[in-house]
């Protein structure tokens, strides 16, 4: 019973902090083992090294903090919009719902250490460790065995009343509480989000191809994006979130009130031009607290200029001229291929 009341009071201190959905998991080996070995081996990871590194700490996060037994899951809505993005007036390009706003690292940082503190007083003693997306642990596992959601065949983890529009979060802890119960998985027949996916990066449900898929070549990938899938970015500047628009369980999905996932005027107020020419400096001025921040000066830049030929824009294509003597090799060769696809489909036309 102490325990039991003990994860009410967290669950409502988790509200209040702006955590969203709360569950409590246990510590143990990862089932899925197999499967991440498999994607490891295929070299589905791309160039993500650090996964292969952290493979076995990610299969059992004991490796690490052998006094771990429970984690405490957070799964917080961070839909800064709905409707179509053609709709969302001012923000520029296409831009991962997610990446709007606040760096959500930062954000799911703040509050779930604001979280760990609340734990500690409450079970004087308490060993805690909160991680957001940036330590070896399998998140996603951690949230189903929470009983906060299923894995879609996207590979998102989808909450019990649909919804994949959500950031996760977890403290680790030596306290032993009542974990969830599962949800089971509900996607059914449903492939929307296999076949809406551009690039083929879903090429069987609950697997993701890392080395096809829009926000890896946008985000992960460090040096030039292979000719081959450049068309493929579309309007994509940062990220990609086809295969969440398309589930039907996002359908009804609310907006967020939460003002740090809210589009910034930054990103309003800036043209698909203004990213072709923004500098190192005024990149980290801009961007430095956010998720676009992640993809590095070198990548923001290489992405508008793809989009910008992939799109025909003609003021972004201009402001592409200037990088085409650029010190940056990337920046430079993306830039003379911009220009050379442009003058080619001119003249086609």
């Amino acid at each position: 019973m102490e325990q039991t009341g003990l994860a009410r009071r967290i669950r409502e201190r988790g509200l209040e902090l702006g955590l969203g959905a709360i569950g409590f998991a246990p510590i143990g080996p990862s089932a899925h083992s197999v499967a991440l070995r498999d994607w490891l081996g295929r070299g589905r990871q791309g160039t993500m090294a650090y996964m292969e590194r952290t493979a076995e700490d990610r299969l059992d996060v004991r490796r690490r903090f052998p006094w771990a037994r429970s984690a405490v899951v957070a799964a917080v809505t961070y839909l800064p919009y709905r409707g179509s993005r053609e709709n969302q007036e001012g923000v520029v390009g296409h831009v991962a719902r997610y990446a709007v706003g606040r760096d959500y690292h930062l954000v799911l940082a703040e509050r779930l250490r604001a979280l760990a503190a609340f734990i500690v007083v409450e079970s004087p003693g308490a060993r805690t460790q909160a991680y957001t997306d940036t330590g070896p642990v399998l998140e996603r596992e951690l949230a189903a065995r929470a009983g906060l959601g299923w894995f879609g065949k996207n590979t998102n983890l989808i909450g019990p009343r649909g919804d994949s529009w959500t950031l996760l979060g977890e403290i680790l802890t030596d306290l032993d509480l009542p974990v969830g119960e599962p949800v089971a998985d509900r996607c059914g027949t449903c492939t929307a989000c296999l076949d809406a996916c551009p690039t083929g990066a879903i090429p069987e449900p609950y697997v993701v191809d890392s080395t096809r898929c829009i926000s890896y070549l946008t985000i992960e990938l460090r040096g030039s994006i292979p000719e081959s899938q450049r068309a493929d970015l579309g309007d994509w500047v940062f990220g990609c979130d086809i295969c969440q628009e398309v589930c039907p369980w996002n359908r009804k999905v609310a907006a967020t009130g939460d003002t740090d996932f809210l589009p910034s005027d930054d990103l309003r107020r800036r043209s698909l031009a203004d990213l072709v020419r923004i500098a190192g400096e005024e990149f980290r001025a801009t961007f430095g607290k956010t998720p676009i921040e992640r993809t590095r000066h070198r990548g923001l830049v290489r992405n508008a200029l793809i989009v910008a030929a992939n799109t025909g824009d003609d003021e972004a294509l201009a402001a592409g001229r200037d990088r085409a003597d650029d010190p940056d090799p990337v920046i430079r060769e993306t830039a003379l291929w911009a220009l050379d696809r442009h003058r080619e489909s001119r003249h086609g036309s």
